[in-house]
């Protein structure tokens, strides 16, 4: 049977959702190696929303997660709450402040922050189950708190999200754009990508690189 890929988004535009690059990279590669994908995201309200042209919020607008979710999977996606583990042989979260903003408060809480419920319970059976976990660019911020302490990921070099995960007891691992870090314990393999990318190319490679080692290690 075919190896099945659960996509978690958080949205859709790097500044309010899921990055489109990074996951269009991920969904690429993904079928490239011939494994399939499935898309989900949470029904919820955004934390707010940004003009992507001025970088502002627009303020008076509100947007659900799982609606602006569904431009990047071409309408095939579905509820956070509808993601059963026992489907998929492992879980890729891409990046983007939606991660920061929707799936958890990173944005405003800092190493204060929490996940949400949702997504904490759609990943406690990758866990139990030691299948493949996936993190991009901003999402190995949440892995102290969404998977458990302890777990080495990276989020390239920036010192303040370093930071917060070492004060929230992870472990962090400096990186290049061009490769990942993979904690063989805890089954959890992290890239910067657009953490440090500066062209969509070099992104692309540490995503390839973190998609291949997730195809190695679902076996």
């Amino acid at each position: 049977m075919t190896k099945q890929v659960a996509v978690i988004l958080a949205g859709c535009g790097v500044f309010d959702g899921s990055e489109i690059y990074e996951t269009t990279l991920t969904l690429l590669r993904l079928d490239q190696l011939g494994i399939g994908y499935r898309c989900f995201a949470p029904d919820i309200e955004q934390h707010h929303v940004i003009n992507h042209a001025t970088h502002e919020v627009a303020e008076g607008q509100t947007r659900n997660v799982l609606e602006e979710a569904a431009r990047l999977a071409r309408g095939d996606i579905s509820p956070l709450s509808e993601l059963d583990a026992d489907e998929f042989d492992a879980v890729i979260v891409p990046g983007g402040f939606g991660v920061a903003k929707n799936l958890s408060d990173f944005a405003t809480a800092g190493d204060g922050m929490d996940v949400i419920e949702p997504l904490k319970a759609a990943l406690v059976g990758f866990r139990e189950d030691a299948k493949p976990i996936g993190l991009i660019c901003i999402s190995p911020v949440m892995a102290p708190r969404l998977l458990d302490e302890g777990i080495a990921v990276t989020v390239g070099h920036d010192p303040g999200v370093s930071g917060a995960i070492s004060a929230m007891g992870g472990l962090h691992r400096s990186c290049g754009v061009d490769d990942i870090v993979v904690d063989f314990e805890n089954r959890v393999v992290s890239t910067p990508a657009y953490m440090l990318a500066t062209r969509i190319s070099e992104a692309a490679t540490g995503i390839f690189k973190l998609v291949d080692r997730i195809d190695e290690m679902m076996g």
